[in-house]
């Protein structure tokens, strides 16, 4: 930009003042304020989210299915992820697919056959196939869930169509984020602010290092993609997956000439039922901060859609009764900042199943053929104080972040993030020197977040994990980290 205005300095009304404000409201943020009501119930909470509603790419992004929340017979991944799922279970059971928590690990030929239709509800090939807990979930009822959670914590106060846009800094310490709304222009002031815009809004500002789009220059991301996702109605999803399975060679062309007709990679998987899919894509060198990429990713899209559907109910016998469902709310985001914290993230920690002291996560994702751990330094900055930054903007490289920014992990480091607010609060310290022994004690004893190396770690995954030769000091993990 050549020319440069000058806002006149002026005074800002003050909203309130807090201990612990959450800017942004989707998986990483949205966890984090539970986990953090939970863990001290003296704490006052405030979730600011810029839209509506609860969830960002879950709920308002259409991603529509969580992935690999268990490995072989066991449920990894629990906490606030699976509590979502557990929940929906009691008020909504129609409102997701997937294998039960109970099934999980079972490689009964009945099951399989029911399961093995629905994308990444089963793990592994041939004989050696199980179920995984893996839900695909319809997004309106699963809004309603995560309002329902923030509500039951009394100590949450709840700011909806809110945009935080700026740090309150005094040095290198953050004391609260300018935000603007309906209401004008506003400040909050807080002990500590917990980063959950997914692009590192308030952080980039703080002055925190951080790679990416105005990060390091010239650095341009090969994962760096936009998406508008979009649902389908009136399709027979288990009638197409059965097509799929005995005509491969035709599905094959199917996919293929499909991407053609859209002009981008694109394809749809079902939506919480049968006859709902959602057609995920992906525009690739395009960022989710940059105004142009924004705008081309929303026409792009919407442009393809009735071709997408025209040729959908024209070459599968399973669209002849589709239609237009709805558009996603908002863009779907992928890689654009990223931290540069304590803890650099990189596939030779997943690929060696490196063991942190600060572990605040055992995740299963890709890059590992076991749960890997996630250290709570990849959610602190380096060099700005009480600030946290939990979710797919987190410290990785741009291998690492891919399998790191999934709905799962957001979940995981985000519930990890409140929860260390939450004792720095309590116990009168910084997010930098908090007591982590204290963080995964309450993660693992009070909010059912299976972690390593404590007492009620599960022993049985232990010894699978390192019969499969990965533990911290094999051999194969030395030569990894060699490299």
């Amino acid at each position: 930009m050549s020319e440069i205005y000058r806002e006149t300095p002026n005074e800002l009304p003050v909203y309130g003042k807090c201990d612990i404000l959450i800017v942004g409201g989707g998986a990483a943020g949205h966890s984090a304020a539970i986990a953090a009501a939970r863990a001290n119930r003296d704490a006052k909470i405030i979730l600011m989210e810029r839209y509506g509603y609860f969830g960002g790419d879950v709920t308002g992004g259409y991603v529509l299915v969580v992935p690999s929340l268990s490995w072989k017979n066991y449920s990894v991944i629990r906490g606030i992820q699976e509590e979502w799922f557990t929940r929906l279970d009691k008020s909504a059971p129609e409102a997701y697919l997937s294998p039960r928590l109970d099934d999980i690990g079972k490689n009964d030929p009945i099951l399989i056959g029911k399961w093995e239709k629905i994308p990444f509800c089963t793990s592994g090939f041939g004989p050696e196939k199980v179920l995984a807990r893996a839900p695909s979930y319809d997004p309106q009822q699963l809004k309603i869930e995560m309002d329902l959670m923030v509500q039951e914590e009394p100590n949450i106060e709840v700011l909806l169509h809110c945009w935080g846009t700026k740090p309150i800094m005094e040095g290198k310490e953050i004391k609260g984020v300018i935000f603007e709304s309906k209401a004008g222009r506003q400040a909050i002031f807080s002990k500590i602010v917990i980063d959950a815009t997914g692009d590192g809004d308030i952080y980039a500002q703080a002055g925190a290092p951080f790679h990416g789009k105005s990060g390091i220059p010239g650095e341009m991301e090969r994962d760096d993609q936009t998406a508008l996702v979009w649902r389908a109605a009136g399709v027979d999803y288990m009638a197409y997956a059965e097509w799929q399975r005995t005509n491969p060679e035709e599905a094959r062309a199917f996919s293929s000439e499909l991407m053609k007709v859209a002009g981008y990679r694109t394809m749809f998987f079902p939506a919480g039922n049968t006859d709902v899919v959602w057609f995920n894509n992906w525009l690739s060198g395009r960022l989710c901060i940059d105004l142009k990429d924004i705008k081309e990713t929303e026409f792009i899209v919407r442009n393809s859609i009735r071709k997408i559907l025209d040729f959908c109910k024209a070459k599968c016998p399973a669209f002849k009764n589709a239609y237009l469902l709805d558009i996603a709310p908002q863009l779907g985001v992928r890689c654009s900042r990223r931290l540069d914290g304590r803890v650099y993230m990189t596939m030779k920690h997943m690929a060696a199943n490196v063991a942190f002291d600060d572990v605040i996560a055992w995740s299963t994702t890709t890059g590992s053929s076991v749960p890997v751990e996630i250290p709570y330094g990849c959610i602190v900055p380096k060099e700005i104080d009480n600030l946290l930054a939990p979710g797919r903007h987190l410290s990785a490289d741009p291998d690492a972040i891919g399998p790191l920014q999934l709905i799962p992990q957001c979940v995981q480091t985000g519930q990890a993030a409140g929860v260390a607010a939450a004792v720095a609060i309590k116990d009168g310290t910084t997010t930098a020197n908090v007591d982590i022994k204290k963080v995964q004690y309450i993660l693992s004893h009070e909010q059912d977040v299976p972690l390593p190396r404590q007492d009620n770690t599960n022993q049985d995954m232990v010894r699978d994990m390192e019969a499969c030769n990965y533990g911290r000091d094999s051999e194969r993990a030395k030569r990894i980290l060699a490299k």
